[in-house]
Formats: structure tokens, C-alpha cells, sequence
């Protein structure tokens, strides 16, 4: 597949697409004052121990305390409980498995972990195995004879007497031994240079920071089927050269500088592709459409037949929409960085082959996605429910903000429910004070209102209370927004 990279990096943000078949498949926005702390390790705080929740709150230094489940704790022990692994006050070494996201403080776990290229370094303290040596393999290297083989080379090659962890990520399967022990050799540096700062460290501390997003785009996206990955930095193109050298030499002939008069995105119009994913509307090209809608909780997905209306019958105007979108859903998955419960509500499909066929091209397409997903079968209610790996904001979440009209809710009220409120409020006013007069101040629409279609309500009212109403437009006032001023 002809794959590319483009990196646009400024002093205020690194954005990365990744484009496959001249289309834009997945974005990535990291600021510079918002960096992730994903993989991060801190030394930190036990500060409040909850044993009804099983969970605990840990102060690793940010604005809200972060979070950790007894799972998070120990994994091979569904009896543990936290109060007797915890308590307040307690210094303990953690990891950050999640971002905050929303209201929700970073999700914690004393499971440590380092990522390479090719292997992923479990210290002992970070496993539950730690009396013996640990080789775990990528569930996306799911044949067993070559999970077993790479587990036989990666046995072969650790030292006899080390009782740490080896997870064995899919980039493995086409390096050297070399490259492999050489990948074993930085993770465990890097690890004992952490042990070594921890008695140095007041608490809470930062111990290890993860790679920048750039850096990581090279470590865990760019492989085989990248053709070129394209910076227009020159500065951080030479960084990107020094690190691509010493960890993944491989890379280096495909890595090169834009110096383009077009700026980098521009070649495949990719801020236009990141305004679209903005929308709730996606039009595909049969003339149906999706509506997605997300909230902290979870996103749905509305399959809709739109103007499309088929060549032969309405099933099959319904399947082929429905393949339609599941081609476009996985596409918008990653575009999005949409993450956690996913529910997609496809037109309804009588025929159970149509169904298993959209299911399938759903997972075929998904296969793509560098983030774990999980698919069920269609629900009794034409569903189908879906999870996909959480570990950082959705683009939305990066680069947008409530609307401060709305307040997120997608609505406004409108001008004559406000009219009426006014009214209402006025009366209320009325049974408190006793002022000479009432004066309005609300958004022009709201007085023209009130000057056109409900003058004669607020003659009305007016004549109800004995005193004069007068009215006020405040063109910076929102419609939502009003003020009675006594006087």
C-alpha cells in the first residue's frame, strides 16, 4: 500500500496525517502546553485510598489527582484489594495509562512499562511473573507458530538469569537479532537510569517522559509499508535523522525535507479533511450520509440512505449504503480519534448475509487501525456495539471547545421561549419589587420579537402590573441572555 507520513511541526504544535491511497486515514495534533503524558512515569503520592470503589487517588503533580484501579495494581490476583496494596501517604512508582480526558483525571498503573521499536520492557516491579522471565507476544501477531518462533528467538537472546519482561511488538517479526538485542539494551538503560533518580526525586516527580508525537509516529506507525514521511522542519527533520539513526536505521532513506512553496498539508489538502471530521455530517459518495454524535461517554454513529435510492430494490439500496459506511466509519474512527463505547446504528438489514457482510467489511477496514477495537454481532435492536482503545483526546476535544452560545448542547432556545421567560420573570419580579418601571435588555432578535409577533402579551403585562415595560437591544448579548433592570 502506497503510505506517507507528513509531519508539520511549529514552535505550538506537531500535526501528523497519515495518507494512504492519496486520502487522509488518520490525524494526530500534539500542543506544545497540552503534550500527552501517556507512558509517562512518576514518582508519586498516595493521597486517598477508597475501598468500596477499589480504587485509589494519586497526586503525580498535575491540577486534579489521578486515578488507579486494584486492577491496575495487580492483574493475576482478582482476590487483591486495594487497601490491603495501598496507603495514604505511600510513595509508589506509576505510569500513565490515560490522559486526562474530560472532567476525569490520568489513569494510573504500577504495571511499568517502556516502549522500543520492536520490544516493549516490563521492569520486574512492573510484572506479576517477576521469580522468572516474561516473553509476551502482540495479539496482532496472531499465528501461533510465529508467536512461538519469535518467542524462541527472543528466549534465546535474553540472559539467563534476567527475571524482567519482554512483550514482543509486530515490528519484530521482520528485524534482526541485532536489532532486537540492540532494542533490549537501550529499554534496560533506560530503566536503570529511572531506578537510579528515584532516590533523588522529591514527591511527586517526573522520572521518564515518553517520546514527542513525532518521535513516536517513527517508533510505532512508520514500517514496510511507509513510503516516504515528509517534515517541514528543517530543524526537527535533523533531530528526527539523529533518532531514526540510532533506533531505526531502516527509516532514514524514506525520511525527507519539505521545502516545497506549498505548505506541507496543502499537497493533500489535509485542513480541509481535519474541518470536515469537525462536522457531525459525513456524505458519502452513494449520497447517504453518517451523524456522529460525541459525548465523554460514549459516540453513536447514524447510518442514513440520504438521496441515494439504488438500482434495483430497497434491500439493496440498504446493503450497499450500509458497506458504504462501514468503509467510511472506520476511516472516521481514526481521522477522529474517537475512542471508549462506539454504538453504530445501521439502516435496518432483514437478511442475515447482508449483515454478516457489513460486519465483515467493518473488521476488514478496522484491521488498518493502530488502536485496539473490539466488534460485537448486530444487537435485537439493528445495533452494533463497538469499543475502541482510549488513551488521548479526540480531535475534537484538541481543538475545539463547548459552544458558549449552546453550551455544548447542539441548541438554542429560541426567540420566543426567551420572550416568554422574560414574561414569566417579570411577574415574579413584580410580587417581590415595586419599581416605577421594568426596562429589557436582551438580543435585537428577542426585541424585535417583542416589538412584532408578542406585542400584544407584553402590552398585556403591562397593563396587568399598572407599571410601563421598555425595551433594550444589546447586540453583544446572546440569544439565550436577558437582563431586567428595575428602576
Amino acid at each position: 500500500m502506497n503510505e506517507e507520513i507528513l509531519i508539520n511541526i511549529t514552535p505550538q504544535e506537531t500535526r501528523v496525517a497519515l495518507i494512504q491511497q492519496g486520502a487522509v486515514q488518520e490525524l494526530q495534533i500534539e500542543r506544545t502546553r497540552q503534550r500527552s503524558i501517556v507512558g509517562n512515569i512518576y514518582l508519586a503520592k498516595v493521597v486517598r485510598v477508597l475501598p468500596g470503589m477499589q480504587s485509589a487517588f494519586i497526586e503525580i503533580g498535575l491540577e486534579r489527582t489521578a486515578f488507579m484501579h486494584v486492577a491496575d495494581i495487580t492483574q493475576n490476583n482478582p482476590q487483591a484489594q486495594i487497601e490491603k496494596l495501598l496507603f495514604e501517604g505511600q510513595n509508589v512508582l506509576v505510569q500513565v495509562l490515560k490522559d486526562p480526558l474530560g472532567t476525569k483525571g490520568a489513569r494510573l498503573t504500577t504495571q511499568l512499562s517502556i516502549a522500543g521499536r520492536n520490544l516493549v520492557y516490563l521492569p520486574p516491579a512492573g510484572t506479576d511473573a517477576a521469580s522468572e522471565k516474561y516473553i509476551g507476544v502482540s495479539q496482532r501477531i496472531d499465528q501461533p507458530e510465529e508467536r512461538d518462533a519469535i518467542k524462541a528467538r527472543l528466549a534465546g537472546l535474553m540472559p539467563a538469569d534476567e527475571k524482567d519482561g519482554i512483550i514482543v511488538r509486530t515490528n519484530a517479526q521482520d528485524a534482526s537479532d541485532i536489532e532486537l538485542k540492540h532494542d533490549m539494551l537501550y529499554l534496560r538503560t533506560t530503566w536503570e537510569g529511572i531506578r537510579e533518580t528515584v532516590n533523588h526525586k522529591t514527591v511527586p516527580s517526573l522520572l521518564y517522559q515518553d517520546l514527542s508525537l513525532a518521535e513516536r509516529v517513527l517508533r510505532d506507525i512508520a514500517g514496510e509499508e511507509t513510503a516516504q514521511i515528509r517534515v517541514d522542519s528543517a530543524e526537527n527533520f535533523e533531530k528526527l535523522k539523529d533518532f531514526a539513526a540510532l533506533y531505526m536505521p531502516n527509516l532514514l532513506d524514506k525520511l525527507s525535507l519539505h521545502r516545497g512553496e506549498r505548505a506541507l498539508f496543502d499537497l493533500f489538502d489535509v485542513d480541509t479533511e481535519i474541518n470536515k471530521a469537525l462536522g457531525r455530517r459525513v456524505d458519502l459518495k452513494s449520497g447517504g450520509y453518517l451523524m456522529i454524535d460525541q459525548t465523554e461517554s460514549m459516540t453513536t454513529i447514524d447510518v442514513n440512505t440520504g438521496s441515494y435510492v439504488g438500482a434495483r430494490n430497497l434491500d439493496d439500496t440498504v446493503f450497499k449504503t450500509n458497506l458504504e459506511a462501514a468503509q467510511a466509519i472506520a476511516r472516521q474512527l481514526r481521522l477522529r480519534n474517537l475512542g471508549g463505547i462506539i454504538i453504530i446504528d445501521f439502516i435496518n438489514m432483514l437478511s442475515k448475509d447482508h449483515q454478516a457482510s457489513v460486519l465483515h467489511e467493518l473488521n476488514r477496514n478496522l484491521e488498518r487501525d493502530h488502536a485496539r477495537t473490539s466488534v460485537s454481532e448486530f444487537s435485537s435492536l439493528g445495533l452494533v456495539e463497538m469499543t475502541r482503545k482510549r488513551t488521548r483526546e479526540s480531535l475534537a476535544h484538541i481543538t475545539c471547545e463547548p459552544c458558549s452560545t449552546c453550551q455544548g448542547k447542539g441548541e438554542v432556545k429560541t426567540a420566543q421561549t426567551i420572550c416568554y421567560e422574560i414574561l414569566r420573570e417579570i411577574v415574579r419580579e413584580r410580587r417581590q419589587f415595586n419599581p416605577r418601571e421594568f426596562r429589557i435588555v436582551a438580543a435585537p432578535d428577542v426585541i424585535d420579537l417583542f416589538l412584532e409577533e408578542e406585542n400584544q402579551f407584553l402590552a398585556q403585562l403591562g397593563d396587568f402590573i399598572s407599571k410601563p415595560i421598555k425595551l433594550q437591544a444589546e447586540g453583544s448579548f446572546r440569544q439565550e441572555q436577558y437582563d431586567i433592570v428595575l428602576s
